[in-house]
């Protein structure tokens, strides 16, 4: 059986009709469906191109396939362009597993469908869009109505839902509950209970773990780095930078790295300057995932997450696992990762510098954070996640399968 994932991760067609992305969505993610499924069909954004981008990797392959809709960027567009996504996702659905990555505006149109249908489904619940679209994070005169709306159509895709996957063991649960099946199809003998689990989209092999924790640090003098998209603010960038300049203010010896890019690169760029630190950061631009992130992150002293909202953050989780002591903010799944003395409150500059002064003017703590860290990015390893990851595919392709024969498909 095929299984089709929506996602809102945007892809790169080259001319010979290969399909390349930045980070994560490389072939060996697909791979993990493969090990259920026949065929995996991407249902994502895809803009041809002439030419890749340096660093990007390849998402086809030999069971991997792409069903593209527009490249919308934004809600606005995404509205704008809705109709056409609609037709896609009504044409491509036809008797196979569906996955929905949520939350995604594109889910909203996979959604409508498999309703109209009774078709059962699953989601990976990897983020909440209302801390998205909350204040700070998202600059568009509507965030106030998409905020309202994407928060809602995530509540009815978990709702409705015969299966959900949660990168969070408690946060995103408890916002976006996924209840008993309710598919209006009374002929279709389905259990009305619908199956939970959670697990990370992390999969941590053994070449991502430093083979010990990191001694004690130079007092008060350190490499500082985030790792994340700038494709909107919700990463906090702009926060940790005016964090930055006030530890700078204070005598502290300190810079910063930042992994990704995006639109708003410039802009935190001058932000930098405004605030007098644009010497001390470097914006690296994105790199390949893996070995050049590693070695960023190996090069660093402290990892900082000032986000405004997460799922459970990737990154945070690779930098525990190269042994990092890590600050982040109170928000999303980071408290499951971090105990309380190494949160700060999202949006608060100066409560990030406190608490960034309290870390790297304290050696003792600096090795400490690493330790533990090391040993709680053991969770996260690929064998020990692996097993809830197949079962949930397992149940979405089962009850799949079991609608189809009701249906007359089979």
């Amino acid at each position: 059986m095929k299984v089709i994932v929506s996602l809102e991760q945007r892809f790169d067609r080259a001319p010979d009709g290969t399909v390349w992305v930045p980070g994560t969505f490389g072939y060996a993610y697909w791979k993990r469906y493969l090990g259920v499924f026949d065929q995996v069909e991407v249902l994502a954004r895809v803009r041809d191109v002439n030419q890749l981008s340096s660093g990007w990797i390849r998402s086809d392959g030999d069971g991997v396939v792409f069903l593209p809709v527009p490249y919308y960027i934004g809600p606005w567009q995404y509205l704008l362009c809705r109709g056409e996504v609609n037709r896609v996702c009504r044409k491509g659905i036809d008797n196979c597993a569906v996955i929905m990555r949520v939350p995604s505006a594109i889910a909203s149109s996979v959604h409508m469908v498999l309703r109209s249908k009774g078709q059962p489904y699953g989601v990976e619940v990897v983020g909440d869009p209302y801390d998205v679209f909350g204040s700070g994070g998202v600059r568009h005169p509507l965030r106030p109505v998409f905020r309202r709306i994407f928060h809602r159509d995530l509540q009815a895709q978990c709702r409705s839902a015969s299966a959900a996957a949660y990168v969070t063991r408690e946060c995103l649960q408890a916002r976006y509950p996924c209840g008993s099946l309710s598919l209006g199809v009374s002929d279709v003998d389905l259990p009305q209970q619908a199956f939970v689990t959670s697990y990370s989209s992390v999969e941590l092999g053994r070449g991502a773990f430093a083979g010990r924790p990191r001694s004690a640090s130079k007092r008060g003098s350190a490499t500082l780095i985030s790792v994340g998209t700038l494709e909107q603010l919700y990463k906090g960038g702009d926060v940790l930078i005016r964090a930055l300049s006030r530890c700078r203010q204070e005598g502290l010896d300190l810079r910063l790295v930042w992994v990704g890019d995006g639109r708003y690169r410039k802009y935190l760029e001058s932000l930098s300057a405004r605030y007098g630190v644009a010497g001390g950061v470097e914006f690296r631009g994105q790199l390949s995932a893996g070995d050049a992130v590693r070695a960023e992150l190996d090069r660093a002293d402290l990892f900082v997450l000032a986000s405004r909202t997460e799922g459970l953050p990737r990154a945070m989780v690779e930098a525990m696992a190269r042994a990092l002591p890590c600050i982040g903010s109170n928000v999303g799944g980071i408290p499951e990762l971090l105990p309380p003395e190494d949160l700060a409150p999202p949006g608060g500059a100066k409560a990030l510098a406190r608490k960034i002064r309290e870390v790297v003017t304290n050696p003792a703590r600096m090795a400490q954070m690493s330790a533990r860290n090391l040993e709680k990015a053991q969770e996260y390893r690929e064998e020990v996640l692996r097993g809830r990851r197949l079962a949930f595919y397992r149940f979405v392709r089962q009850q799949t399968e079991a609608w189809v024969q009701a249906m007359g498909g089979g």
